[in-house]
Formats: C-alpha cells, structure tokens, sequence
C-alpha cells in the first residue's frame, strides 16, 4: 500500500510538472514607456500575430511559446503595417535575447543565443554592401542623367551587374551553409525568381534534416509548380 502511495504521488507530480516552451524570447527596449510589442509571424501571405506584450513604464518583455523547428519570427511595436518597422528574428529552440531602443528599433537590435540568426546576420551583413553600391549608382544617375541622356543605358548595365553578383553571393551562401534553415529561407525570399537550375541546386545540397524542415519543404513545392509550368 505504501509503496501504491508513494508511485502515486510520483505520477501526480509530473502530470502537475509544467511544460517548458520551446522558445523563450525576452529583451529590452530602451527609451519605451508605453506601447505594445507584437510577436509575429508571416504565413498564407500575411503577418500573423502570435502574442502581445503591453508596456506601462516596464520596458522588458518575454515570450514563450513552443516552436517545433526553427522559423524567421517578427516583432513588430504599436501594430505598425511598415514591414520596415518589423524585426526579424530566427527563431530557434532555446533562449533568445534582444535588444534595441525606441528611436530606432529595427536598426539598433542586437540579437543572441540563435545560431540561425547568427548565419543570417553574416549574409545579410555583405547584402548591406549591395544595397549600398545601388544607392551610389541611383545617386550618379540623378546627377548626370540631366546632362547625358546615354547615361540611363549605363544605369541600367551597372544595375544588372549587381543584381547578378547580388544572386551569385546568395546562391553561393546558401550552398556553403547547406546544414542550415537559412539556406532555403534565403532561396525563398531573396531570389525566388532566379533560373530555376540555381534553385534546384541549393535544394539538392540541402541536408536531409533541412531538406524536411519549413522552408525546405516550402522550396521543393516552389520547384515542384516551376516544373509542372514547364511541363
């Protein structure tokens, strides 16, 4: 009877034990004294919101939530429709932490403990350098298209110069990080109109594992319409 008892209240306490989330997002935002900060994510062509957190002069926040795979999530303050204005985290199991400010949330967020996150960040670091070199590009037409109308065939060979080196990097990017979510998402998101010969080739090199996951099954569907098109 005693030893009933005792399995008993083994098997009580770990039906009452809570679960612990996948995820457990927190951070802070300096300079917010009131606000609301939305946990997003982008599904059917849509933001969707996961969760909510109201700020009254307390300007840390935390989200738990389970996240079966890793998946590229958004925060995004006071419900703003910019997609300017939404933070995008990849998201993993474990604890991330994030940091920013009010004036300039997107731009000042600092991000860790995702190695998702981490490898996106490298990429997106030298896409910043493409970005920029557009801008310089953009900036000499402006000034010299009203003196040299020839100028604007010149624009558009250096824009379509970069614009391909801009695919090449992130084709390569995303073979020499075959073992990482990031590949597909990359595939998907920065170049979905490239030959579909370069998208079949990141897919092929793609780990099982990757091959399985969210955006490497969304990749192979992408592949899979580009075909039946085709055919």
């Amino acid at each position: 009877m005693r030893n009933f008892i005792v399995c008993l209240l083994i098997l009580l306490s770990v039906s009452c034990e809570k679960k612990q989330p996948d995820l457990i997002l927190s951070g802070t935002i300096k300079d917010l004294k009131k606000g609301t900060l939305y946990l997003e994510r982008f599904q059917d062509t849509a933001f969707q919101i996961i969760d909510s957190a109201t700020f009254q002069g307390i300007n840390t926040f935390k989200f738990e939530l389970d996240l079966p795979e890793a998946e590229v999530l958004f925060l995004r303050l006071n419900k703003s429709k910019d997609e300017n204005n939404a933070l995008a985290i990849f998201a993993d199991k474990g604890a991330i932490d994030v940091s920013s400010t009010l004036k300039n949330f997107v731009l000042d967020a600092k991000i860790s403990g995702s190695k998702q996150q981490d490898i996106l960040e490298e990429y997106l670091k030298t896409l910043s350098r493409f970005n920029e070199k557009n801008l310089d590009i953009i900036k000499e037409q402006l000034d010299l298209a009203t003196q040299d109308s020839t100028y604007i065939i010149e624009y558009d060979e250096q824009y379509n110069k970069l614009i391909r080196s801009k695919y090449l990097y992130t084709i390569n990017f995303a073979l020499s990080h075959k073992d990482s979510e990031v590949a597909p998402y990359l595939a998907l998101t920065e170049i979905p109109d490239a030959n579909i010969k370069y998208l079949d080739t990141i897919y092929k090199v793609l780990t099982p594992e990757i091959k399985d996951s969210r955006y490497g099954l969304e990749l192979k569907k992408v592949l899979d319409e580009f075909r039946s098109l085709e055919n």
